[in-house]
């Protein structure tokens, strides 16, 4: 008899655990951070010489540092409109990483910090509405800034930094710094400028 019972007690308790576990199959969609070896900034004045900031670190984290390029000056009281383009590089042929901040606008965004000493300005020229989202094929509706776009304003002569980092999932929105951004780090770079 106590066999018996027992046997009912096992066999009901398993049956509990059985129906209670998770039969949900289908696993979490996970998001993968961007692999992101290249970033090229290219800057058009309004009139003059085309001005090009790239650096290109195909080990990542590896031992060697990144190449970085600066083709030339910029020029004084002049406004160029700027544009970043990121790529990875390991693959073949180079994927642009720019499709995938545009699809992903709401949760990317590009901050600009020039040095004290460099006479400049940096604003945004785009916003996530300028975008279709890659989950919904529609344009996001939000006008927070993404700054795949931006306008670079110099004034007088000077040297100093540019640095440019792309946040993934920051504050939004937030004051257009690092310091109130939040989120991730994908890629940062700083440049050095000189305006004659």
């Amino acid at each position: 008899m106590k066999t018996i019972k027992f046997l009912s007690l096992a066999l009901i308790t398993g049956q509990l655990f059985i129906s209670c576990s998770n039969d949900d199959d289908t696993p979490e969609e996970v998001n993968e951070e961007e692999t992101i070896t290249t970033m090229t900034v290219t800057l058009v004045p309004t009139s003059g010489t085309t001005v090009t900031l790239s650096s290109k670190d195909l080990d990542g984290d590896g031992p060697n540092a990144p190449v970085i390029n600066v083709s030339g000056s910029l020029a004084e009281n002049t406004t160029y409109s700027g544009t970043v383009v990121l790529l990875n590089e390991t693959e073949t042929p180079a994927e642009n990483v720019n499709e995938e901040i545009e699809g992903e606008a709401a949760e990317h965004q590009f901050f600009f910090a020039l040095g004290a000493s460099l006479n400049a300005s940096a604003t945004y020229d785009d916003k996530e509405s300028d975008y279709v989202s890659d989950e919904t094929g529609e344009k996001f509706t939000t006008n927070n800034p993404v700054g795949i776009k931006f306008t670079l304003t110099t004034t007088d002569a000077s040297t100093g930094t540019l640095a440019v980092t792309l946040r993934h999932e920051p504050k939004k929105p937030n004051d257009g710094t690092l310091a109130d951004a939040g989120g991730e780090t994908d890629i940062t770079q700083t440049f050095n400028l000189t305006i004659e």
